[in-house]
This record gives C-alpha cells, sequence and structure tokens, in this order.
C-alpha cells in the first residue's frame, strides 16, 4: 500500500529505445509482475478484441532456468499465440507459480485488430529486479 498522498507508480508504461520497443512492467509479487507483463505487451500490440467472439482459453506450461528466462517464455509464448491466432489473453489463472516455473490457464479472445507483431521478446538488459517491496522490470521487444 501507498503513504498517504503517494500514489503506487503504474503497473507498466512504455519507455523510449532506440531500435526497438520496450516497457517498463511492475507488480507486488513475480506473478502480478507477469500478469501486468502480458497487460503490457497486448498494448504494444495493439490488440483490440473482438466484441463479441468466443471465449478461448490456452494452457500453458513453462520452465526456465531462473525468472528473466521464465518471463522471456511467457511473453513468448503470448506473442507466439498472438502472431498464429490472431488471440490475445485479458486474463489468467495461475495454477502453479514459481520464479523458474509456471502452469497457467489463458482467457482470451481472437482481435478485431492487432497493430503490431511482436518478432522477439529479447533479453537485452534485463533484470527483474525487487526495491521497497515491489518487483519490476525493463523487457525490450524486437517489433
Amino acid at each position: 500500500m501507498s503513504p498517504p498522498g503517494r500514489s503506487r507508480p503504474p503497473a507498466f508504461e512504455e519507455v523510449d529505445h532506440t531500435a526497438d520497443r520496450a516497457l517498463v512492467v511492475r507488480g507486488r509479487s513475480l506473478e502480478e509482475l507477469f500478469r501486468n507483463a502480458a497487460c503490457g505487451m497486448n498494448r504494444l500490440l495493439g490488440f483490440r478484441p473482438e466484441p463479441r467472439g468466443e471465449r478461448q482459453t490456452r494452457r500453458i506450461d513453462l520452465e526456465a532456468i531462473d525468472p528473466e528466462s521464465l518471463l522471456v517464455s511467457w511473453l513468448s509464448e503470448l506473442a507466439y499465440f498472438a502472431e498464429t491466432e490472431s488471440l490475445g489473453f485479458e486474463r489468467f489463472e495461475f495454477e502453479r507459480f514459481s520464479p523458474t516455473a509456471l502452469s497457467a490457464v489463458g482467457f482470451g479472445r481472437k482481435a478485431a485488430e492487432m497493430e503490431k507483431a511482436v518478432k522477439a521478446v529479447t533479453y537485452h538488459n534485463l533484470a527483474i529486479r525487487r526495491e521497497g517491496g515491489q518487483y519490476s522490470a525493463t523487457i525490450v521487444f524486437d517489433v
């Protein structure tokens, strides 16, 4: 909770980057950071769901050697669904979540519009940091 008179920083925000697109993502937990990163990537993609589109689910199971690699795998998997199925996710239920593994169900719909495609989620200067009870990371996307 923020001190009186101080608001929390935004869950994600786009930052200037020379060649690609980048987001600073924040969360009170790693799980929240991953959720906010997915929402931020949707914003970068310009994802707008079909208003009356059928709701769809996808199961996502990932393992990695560290939290940064898990974050890259997570966003890469979501970018894959966006590219191959025009599918964006609006909500996630994590059944298992640790710094190196996750199992989740994504709930989403087909896109009415997607302005951009993410070619790759990069490791460029990627480090998940914890300060003041909050996690943050800067993620660079090749678009």
